[in-house]
C-alpha cells in the first residue's frame, strides 16, 4: 500500500448527510494511511468535517477529481453521484491496478469489469468472472 493512492468514495456514514459518527470511512481511512497509502476522499457534505478529523486525507469535491490517479477506489457511502459514475471515465482516470472495492454494493460488477477494472463487493464472493471485462475472460477461456 505505500505510495498508493487510494481515493475513497463517500465519507458520511450514509447518503444525504454530514454524519460521520461510527463512519467506516474513518476507520478504513486510518488504517490505510497507517500502511503508507496516500489518501483522497470525496463526499458531497462531509468533506470538509473528515478533513479535519483526519490530517492525512485530501478531500475533493467531485468524485472524478478523487479518482483521478487512484490505484484503487473504496466506496463506503451509497451516494447517487457514485451510483452513477461514467465507468469508462473513472478507468481512464486510474492506474493500474484499477481495483473497486465497493463496500455497499453499488455498482455492477460485469460492467465495472467491461470497464477494465477489477471488483470486489462486500458479500458478492469472488467468482473468476466477477468484475473481470468480457476480452479477459474470452482469453481465458470463459
Amino acid at each position: 500500500m505505500k505510495g498508493k493512492r487510494i481515493a475513497l468514495l463517500g465519507l458520511s456514514f450514509k447518503p444525504n448527510t454530514d454524519d460521520l459518527r461510527e463512519a467506516p470511512s474513518l476507520q478504513i481511512a486510518s488504517t490505510l494511511d497507517s500502511l503508507g497509502a496516500r489518501l483522497i476522499g470525496y463526499d458531497p457534505v462531509a468533506g470538509k468535517a473528515a478533513a479535519k478529523k483526519l490530517p492525512s486525507l485530501k478531500v475533493v469535491f467531485d468524485p472524478y477529481e478523487a479518482l483521478e490517479g487512484a490505484h484503487a477506489a473504496v466506496i463506503l457511502t451509497e451516494w447517487e453521484e457514485v451510483r452513477s459514475l461514467d465507468l469508462s471515465r473513472v478507468s481512464a482516470l486510474m492506474r493500474s491496478p484499477k481495483l473497486i472495492v465497493d463496500g455497499r454494493n453499488v455498482l455492477e460488477p460485469r460492467k465495472v469489469g467491461a470497464a477494465g477494472m477489477c471488483y470486489r463487493g462486500f458479500g458478492r464472493g469472488y467468482g473468476r468472472e466477477q468484475g473481470r471485462s468480457q476480452a479477459e475472460a474470452s482469453a481465458a477461456g470463459h
